[in-house]
């Protein structure tokens, strides 16, 4: 009876444990996945960080034009090669929410997903620092909200630190305005604080490689990065949010011409901007973008009704004529080109209709839109940050539709641009 008792119970955990193995995960790559997207070598750890950008002005409580200063307390998940026993499972619950902060037909709704990472884990050690990647989400979003992502790039040998933007989140959304000055400069300072390796982010120091970083951004995330990058706002712009803004001039050192306006960060070495925001809304002009020299991959749905397409990121993607670019487009998807997969939560009747097209597009299903993304970003960090020759998975398709590293009959929908920069 003892060794039936056995049996039976190894026959459960064997049950179990292949289950595990099976359950899909965001960020798994599908059979049809792209060549580089499957995760890499390594184990992920993952922490929570806490950095506080002092003396930022407080927008939301400017009066005549004049803001108070206030901290920003800034949240910030890490993802990084970890150290991990191999027996001990590297399935993560991580905790969200649906709904935005102050909207009454969208209250707070907390869920779960899953992901592939080790909470604190010992940082791998290396004779090789890790490069440096750092993530801005839209508006509303959070540091959780490309986990597909950042665990993918951790796994390749990526430092990769995701910003909870104040005031921009689910939980804490709050006027625009706040979002609109805030999001470079927050992009700017994590990124610094991040390289200082100081602080809440000291495990990672003499593991991470502050030569070689790369900033990666959606929708206003996007609007974010390319500022950090050397793409100022532009004179209009500027003129347009002071009007908005009850006269502030808060956004004045961000923009063209501004001798207050910073450089760009050293060791900065590639963009990526996801459906970035504000072409439309004037944000850029041609003469703005002159400062966009790192090289930058775009990202876009060609029917955006949030960003544009035509008159928004594609029409970014041709004026930044100073930079080596890259231009992905998804045909007839619309600005959810950058997020995970809709939760199941979000499927259940009687909630708002938003909370499921924040995550998803109507033609496209969002798991392989994510291994797309996976196979293309590795590609060009991999080329960028550490001097990998992926320069081929940029090349045109074959005659017979063959794109490199995709399988065949896959490369349906998508279109691939490239310029270099001009003298």
């Amino acid at each position: 009876m003892k060794t039936l008792n056995k049996l039976f119970t190894f026959l459960i955990i064997l049950l179990a444990s292949v289950a595990n193995a099976q359950e899909f995960v965001y960020g798994d790559a599908l059979p049809d996945a792209p060549e580089l997207a499957v995760r890499g070598q390594h184990k992920v750890g993952v922490r929570t960080l806490q950095f506080i950008h002092k003396n930022q002005p407080d927008i939301l409580n400017a009066k005549d034009g004049k803001a108070p200063l206030y901290d920003r307390d800034l949240t910030v998940e890490v993802w990084y090669p970890a150290e991990i026993d191999p027996n001990d499972t590297d399935l993560i619950t991580y905790n969200e929410v649906m709904g935005t902060a102050g909207d009454t037909t969208r209250p707070l709704i907390p869920f779960t997903f899953k992901g592939r990472a080790t909470r604190n884990a010992r940082i791998k050690s290396s004779n090789e620092s890790y490069p440096l990647v750092v993530v801005s989400h839209g508006y509303v979003g959070s540091r959780y909200l490309m986990t597909y992502l950042t665990e993918n790039l951790a796994s390749k040998g990526y430092i990769v630190a995701a910003i909870d933007h104040k005031e921009s989140t689910f939980r804490d959304a709050a006027n625009f305005t706040s979002t609109l000055i805030n999001r470079s400069p927050d992009i700017r300072f994590v990124l610094e604080s991040m390289r200082s390796s100081e602080g809440d982010a000291a495990f990672l120091k003499g593991s991470l490689d502050a030569d070689n970083m790369a900033i990666i951004g959606y929708s206003m995330g996007g609007y974010g990065v390319l500022n950090v990058a050397g793409g100022a706002y532009s004179k209009a712009f500027n003129q347009g949010f002071k009007q908005f803004s009850g006269g502030s001039d808060l956004l004045s050192p961000l923009v063209e011409d501004n001798p207050e306006f910073k450089p760009v960060p050293e060791g900065l070495k590639a963009v990526v901007a996801m459906a970035p925001w504000g072409k439309e809304r004037m944000v850029w002009s041609a003469e703005s973008l002159r400062g966009l020299k790192v090289p930058t991959f775009f990202i876009a749905g060609d029917q955006d009704d949030i960003s544009g397409y035509e008159k928004g990121i594609k029409a970014i993607y041709e004026e930044a004529v100073f930079t080596e670019r890259f231009l992905l487009t998804y045909a007839n998807a619309r600005h959810n080109i950058a997020p995970n997969p809709p939760p199941a939560e979000a499927m259940q009747p009687g909630l708002h209709f938003d909370e499921y097209y924040r995550y998803a597009e109507p033609n496209w299903d969002q798991r392989r839109i994510n291994n797309i993304n996976q196979h293309f970003i590795t590609a060009f960090l991999d080329w960028k940050l550490k001097g990998v020759d992926t320069q081929s998975y940029f090349a045109a398709p074959d005659e017979k539709g063959l794109m490199k590293g995709f399988k065949p009959r896959t490369f349906l929908g998508l279109t691939l641009r490239q310029n270099q920069a001009s003298n």
